[in-house]
């Protein structure tokens, strides 16, 4: 199927399933952020198998689910689990949910992901908004795509008004909320040493495996992007723990609780259409 033809099935869907108003918000859930799903008032699910632009997954805390309710007085919709680059070595395998998401009228969506530190001020466990990005793969989800619309404006990828209502909800709630540049690398393999400390050289707090060419496919789609880090773990060579998938997970669980109270308020805060 071609993925104008899926993108269409899939947004035909969702409207089908809907029992409230389309939402304008969708919410991406990175690893450790799951719990959010369960703050869903509402809750209609459907099964990215259900929908042809939507990716398989592979990649445990990746649940494969879309779920349409409310939240933070929001109609949203939540999208638990990305597939990655690292998967395929393609860059752009959330295209078609991305563009069923704008075929649908969302216009604002808001991604978390779980990273790596490399600042002795977010230890793990801290949040971060991302206000910026290094797209150190060089790889681009708009490959082979037409027309001038390609050369997508980066020059505020991660919006200041959104990220000002984030910093609002976070002062709200009395949690600190630090902003910085998040590193994408491909993985799976984590980093080393050697390439967290080029990576602080050229200005990264933050360093993961997603999210970046999310932000691409959405602002290429005319959604403005809003963006929070877990910190899982120091990265490589600034702590003496091993690094390991299960290790992310662990440290992510015990974070949660604070983390998703906070993106509740920050979905409540947005200015939206």
């Amino acid at each position: 199927m071609k993925l104008e033809d899926a993108v269409a099935a899939s947004a035909a869907t969702l409207r089908q399933r809907a029992t409230g108003p389309l939402p304008k918000i969708a919410v991406l859930l990175g690893s450790g952020w799951s719990p959010l799903a369960g703050r869903v008032q509402d809750a209609v699910d459907i099964p990215y198998a259900d929908l042809p632009a939507f990716p398989s997954l592979a990649v445990g805390g990746h649940n494969g689910l879309l779920r349409l309710g409310r939240l933070g007085g929001r109609d949203v919709a939540l999208l638990a689990g990305r597939k990655h680059a690292y998967e395929t070595g393609d860059a752009d395998a959330m295209k078609g949910a991305i563009r069923t998401l704008a075929a649908i009228g969302v216009t604002t969506l808001v991604q978390t992901n779980a990273a790596g530190s490399l600042e002795p001020a977010l230890p793990p466990g801290a949040l971060m908004l991302i206000n910026d990005h290094l797209n150190v793969v060089q790889r681009s989800p708009l490959i082979g795509e037409p027309g001038d619309q390609r050369f997508i404006d980066m020059g505020a990828a991660y919006d200041p008004a959104h990220r000002a209502a984030a910093q609002r909800a976070a002062a709200r709630l009395g949690v600190t909320l630090a902003e910085g540049v998040y590193a994408w690398v491909l993985g799976p393999q984590f980093e080393t040493p050697a390439e967290i400390r080029w990576l602080k050289l050229i200005g990264a707090q933050a360093v993961g495996m997603s999210t970046v060419p999310e932000t691409i496919l959405a602002r290429h789609a005319g959604l403005r992007v809003l963006a929070l880090s877990m910190m899982t773990n120091m990265a490589a060579g600034l702590s003496a723990e091993t690094l390991s998938h299960g290790h992310t997970m662990a440290v992510a669980q015990g974070a949660a609780e604070r983390a998703v109270a906070l993106l509740e308020a920050v979905v409540g805060e947005l200015e939206i259409e």
